[in-house]
C-alpha cells in the first residue's frame, strides 16, 4: 500500500471547495435568521440585507425577547448584539445554550467590542463567530453563509445517519428472518442426510450416487451452521440476545460437542481426542457451546484426511483455556491479526466453504461472557484456536 501526504495548503483548498459546493446547493429561503439589536436602524438594515439574500428573517429588540423568539421561531442562526439594555448578548447566549432545544443554534455576535478579552468571553459563552460594527454587506453575507453551510451539513449528516440506521435495521431484520425461517427445514434435511449416509454404502447405491449424497450431507452441515451463526450474530448485534451467566462444568459440555463432530470428522478419517477434567467456569452455556462448535467445525474443515484434532482444557488462577488444535493448512501470518474480525470466504481441504462469520461470533460471545479468544498458527503445519473462560469464583 502506498501512502502520500497532502500539503496543508491543499487540504485547506479542498475544504474551501467542499464548502463552496455545499453553499451553491443551499436554498436560502429554507433558513430563518433571528436578528437581535436594540437599535431599530440596525435591525432594519440587517433585515433588508438578509431578506434581499432570500433568507427568512425574524427580529427582537432585547435579550429577553430574543429568548422568546428563539423558542417560538426555532431559527437556524442568531445575529446577537452584545450591548443591550436588559441583559447583555453574552448573558443571553448563556441562557440559550442551557436550553436543550436551543443550544445548537449558532450565534454570531454583533459588537463594536474587539479586545481579546471580549472575544475570549464571547467564545466561552457559545459564540460561533463575530461581526464587528460597523459591518459591510459582503462580510455579513460571507459570515452568515458560512454558519448556514455548517447547519446544512449537519442536517445532511443527520439525515444520512437516519437513513443508514434504517438500512442497517432492515438488513438485520432480513438476516434474522432468513436465518430463522430456513434453519428449521435445514435441520430436517441435515438429519435425513446424516441418516442416509450412515445407512447406505457405495455397494448398494453405486459410488457416484453415494458421493453425491455424502457431498450433500457435508454441505447441509455447513449451511445449517451458517444459518445458526447468522441468526445468533444478528440477535447479538441488535441487542436481542441475552447473556445468561451460570456455573458450568466443562467436563459436562466439551465431550458432548466433541461427540457431535465424531461422525463429521470420520468422513475425512480425522481422529478427535479430548483431554480435560472437571473445571467449573462462569459463562453462558449456549454461547460457550457455540464457540467450541465453531472452533471444531473449522478444525475439521481445514484438516487433511488421516490427521488428528486435539481438544484440551487447562486453567490458571482466573481463566480456563479451551483449545482446539489441528494439523491442517494453517493460517498465513499476515491474516492472524484480523482473523476474528474480518469476515472472508475461505475453503477447507475438502472444498468446504466458510464465511468467516463464525469466528467473528466467537470473539463477540467470548467477550460477552468476560473472556476472549486467541489463535496460534503456522502456515502448512496447523492452527490452535483457544477461548479463555472465567473460572467460578469462590464466595
Amino acid at each position: 500500500m502506498h501512502y502520500f501526504c497532502i500539503p496543508k495548503t491543499n487540504i485547506n483548498l479542498i475544504y474551501m471547495d467542499a464548502a463552496n459546493t455545499l453553499e451553491s446547493q443551499i436554498n436560502r429561503s429554507d433558513y430563518k435568521i433571528l436578528i437581535v439589536d436594540d437599535v431599530v436602524s440596525n435591525v432594519l438594515l440587517l433585515k433588508i440585507l438578509l431578506t434581499n439574500e432570500k433568507f427568512q428573517v425574524c427580529t427582537a429588540n432585547c435579550g429577553n425577547m430574543c429568548i422568546e423568539q428563539a423558542r417560538a421561531e426555532k431559527p437556524d442562526l442568531i445575529l446577537l448584539d452584545v450591548m443591550m439594555p436588559d441583559i447583555s448578548g453574552f448573558d443571553t447566549a448563556v441562557i440559550l445554550k442551557k436550553d436543550p432545544e436551543l443550544k445548537d443554534i449558532p450565534i454570531i455576535f454583533l459588537t463594536a467590542l474587539n479586545s481579546p478579552a471580549d472575544l475570549v468571553k464571547g467564545f466561552q459563552v457559545g459564540a460561533n463567530d463575530f461581526l464587528s460594527k460597523p459591518f459591510n454587506k459582503e462580510e455579513l453575507v460571507v459570515r452568515v453563509m458560512h454558519q448556514i453551510a455548517l447547519v446544512a451539513a449537519k442536517r445532511l449528516i443527520e439525515k444520512q445517519n437516519r437513513e443508514l440506521l434504517a438500512t442497517i435495521n432492515n438488513r438485520d431484520k432480513m438476516y434474522s428472518v432468513i436465518a430463522h425461517d430456513l434453519r428449521s427445514p435445514m435441520a430436517s434435511i441435515r438429519m435425513v442426510l446424516n441418516l442416509a449416509v450412515a445407512a447406505i454404502s457405495p455397494d448398494v447405491v453405486g459410488q457416484e450416487i453415494f458421493d453425491l449424497i455424502d457431498k450433500a450431507n457435508k454441505e447441509s452441515e455447513d449451511v445449517h451452521d451458517l444459518l445458526d451463526n447468522l441468526l445468533k450474530w444478528t440477535k447479538s448485534q441488535t441487542g436481542r440476545l441475552s447473556v445468561v451467566m451460570q456455573d458450568l462444568d466443562l467436563n459436562d459440555i466439551i465431550p458432548g460437542v466433541v461427540d457431535i463432530f465424531e461422525m463429521i470428522a470420520a468422513t475425512k478419517k480425522i481422529k478427535l481426542s479430548y483431554t480435560g477434567g472437571s473445571t467449573i467456569v462462569r459463562a453462558d452455556n449456549d454461547m460457550l457451546k457455540t464457540i467450541v462448535r465453531n472452533f471444531m467445525s473449522n478444525a475439521v474443515k481445514f484438516s487433511p484426511e488421516d490427521s488428528s484434532i486435539e481438544i484440551t482444557v487447562t486453567s490458571d488462577a482466573d481463566f480456563a483455556k479451551i483449545s482446539v488444535r489441528d494439523h491442517g493448512v494453517g493460517i498465513a501470518a499476515d491474516r492472524l491479526s484480523s482473523i476474528f474480525h474480518k469476515g472472508e470466504t475461505t475453503y477447507g481441504t475438502g472444498g468446504e466453504e466458510g464465511s468467516g462469520l463464525g469466528l467473528q461470533l466467537c470473539q463477540d460471545f467470548a467477550r460477552k461472557i468476560g473472556g476472549d479468544v486467541m489463535v496460534e498458527s503456522v502456515e502448512g503445519e496447523g492452527s490452535t484456536f483457544s477461548v479463555f473462560v472465567p473460572l467460578k469464583k469462590d464466595n
